[in-house]
């Protein structure tokens, strides 16, 4: 049996499309998803030649409601489908204060509705199969919320969370839930929402395909939430040990003495 059909969303530049080369050379079929055919035909048409695995290219906007609703109907209804890369996603020019309705509606259209929209029809499938993985692209700013912009960040917190309780409820059916959390990597999304990418310190700067490489070594050592950049695995897991340690505390009948 071979390793099934990867849907992959975002992918005809960037992080999307090294995952599709990679999960290529790995022997998945693909089904590409993003708004620019052409650049999605030429990334396919190479993967063919090289790897000799099937590409289909699926040109959607997900911000769209018919387009979306046609993605997950893809996911509910291919057994194929094995894996989902949910990857597509968006950023601002300037902060919540510098943007107005439409800008602020695009972003949480494709970063918060759409990524669970996919997330659940994929969960939904595999956990009827009893097998699959799920691959959320989040970012290493869901746990700064103080730096740049909040909105972008908030999203990125939000499949932080969306994850791990899709972890949760999933994995014991046999179904792989993963959130990545790239740090900045030289993608296009900089430019796209007007950033430039080299005005960071070069040190914080991560290559795409070192970002998918590791994400990848991440996704096959089982874990749950990849950092790619974060040296000191400790840290994340004091952190996740100290957010655990309040549960028993955060909900209680008696208001608590120090508000008193």
């Amino acid at each position: 049996m071979g390793q099934g059909t990867a849907l992959i969303t975002g992918a005809s530049s960037g992080i999307g499309a090294v995952y599709a080369d990679r999960l290529a050379k790995r022997g998945y079929d693909l089904i590409l998803v993003a708004r620019d055919a052409a650049r999605m035909e030429a990334l396919a048409a190479r993967l063919r030649a090289e790897t000799g695995v099937n590409v289909e290219v699926l040109p959607a906007d997900l911000t769209d409601e018919a387009q979306l609703a046609a993605i997950e109907h893809r996911l509910a209804s291919d057994p194929t489908i094995s894996l989902l890369i949910n990857n597509a996603g968006m950023s601002l020019n300037g902060s919540l204060l510098d943007n107005g309705p439409a800008q602020i509606g695009l972003l949480i259209a494709l970063n918060v509705t759409a990524t669970t929209r996919l997330a659940g029809a994929a969960g939904k499938a595999f956990v009827a199969r009893h097998r699959g993985g799920i691959v959320n692209i989040a970012s290493v700013l869901a746990l700064a919320p103080e730096m740049f912009d909040g909105v972008y960040s908030g999203s990125k917190a939000f499949l932080l969370n969306l994850s791990q309780s899709l972890a949760k409820h999933a994995e014991p059916e046999g179904v792989r839930v993963q959130v990545v959390l790239p740090g900045a990597t030289r993608t296009e999304i900089w430019e796209r929402s007007g950033k430039d990418v080299d005005a960071l310190p070069v040190d914080w700067v991560m290559e795409v395909d070192d970002l998918v490489d590791a994400a990848l070594v991440g996704f096959d050592r089982g874990e749950t939430v990849t950092i790619p950049p974060l040296a000191d695995e400790g840290q994340w897991e004091a952190l996740q040990a100290a957010r655990l340690a309040m549960g028993p505390g955060l909900s209680r009948r008696e208001v608590a003495e120090r508000y008193r």
